[in-house]
């Protein structure tokens, strides 16, 4: 590994530190979203006291804070090792932020922006799944959780990079235990749907 594939990997965990919860509430003088309903800095969070704009807007911004430093690599390099921990980098980024005492979101966003970066039909494949998941039963945990189980097996059937396939796996793997305590109001059927406050 060269030093500027190590510099490509770096920089992806500085951009994925960057929360966009954190810094759109801080922008508009609304509370930290870590102390806002569930405490988690991603979107649906935001959405119970932000607004759907304000939502929008964070779903975008975390999205976006995968794919650049995965697209940025690309313009580097075709090794998929390299592009696998850029990939991972950005996440953990999102999930451990340097920026803000590594207290940071579940990662369901900026997954999904790391898996556009890598391959698009995963990506696509990831979000269709959370949306039916969302259209029945109107639960986001449950959309992303479901859409984060299969993203290896759609990573296997649409690309088939072995290095793609270990970072959806590892990926997928942090994305259960980041949503624990959501696993656990699941099984208790307490879980919030989508828009409630």
């Amino acid at each position: 590994m060269t030093l500027i594939d190590i510099a490509l990997i770096a920089g992806a965990y500085l951009l994925g530190s960057l929360s966009a919860a954190i810094i759109l509430c801080r922008l508009l003088g609304l509370p930290d979203p870590r102390t806002q309903g569930s405490g988690n800095p991603g979107a649906t969070n935001v959405l119970r006291f932000g607004g759907k704009k304000l939502a929008a807007l964070t779903l975008i911004g975390d999205m976006v804070k995968g794919l650049i430093p995965v697209l940025v690599a690309r313009t580097v390099t075709a090794d998929p090792v390299v592009l696998a921990a850029v990939a991972m980098a950005a996440f953990l980024g999102h999930l451990y932020p340097v920026f803000f005492g590594f207290k940071g979101g579940k990662g369901v966003a900026t997954a999904v922006g790391v898996l556009f970066g890598l391959s698009w039909p995963v990506a696509l494949a990831a979000i269709l799944t959370w949306v039916a998941m969302a259209a029945l039963f109107r639960i986001s945990s449950l959309s992303a959780l479901t859409a984060s189980v299969l993203a290896p097996a759609y990573m296997f059937g649409l690309d088939g990079r072995t290095p793609f396939i270990a970072m959806t796996t590892a990926m997928s793997l942090l994305l259960l235990w980041r949503h624990r305590a959501n696993i656990q109001r699941l099984l208790a059927g307490e879980e919030k749907r989508i828009g409630k406050k």
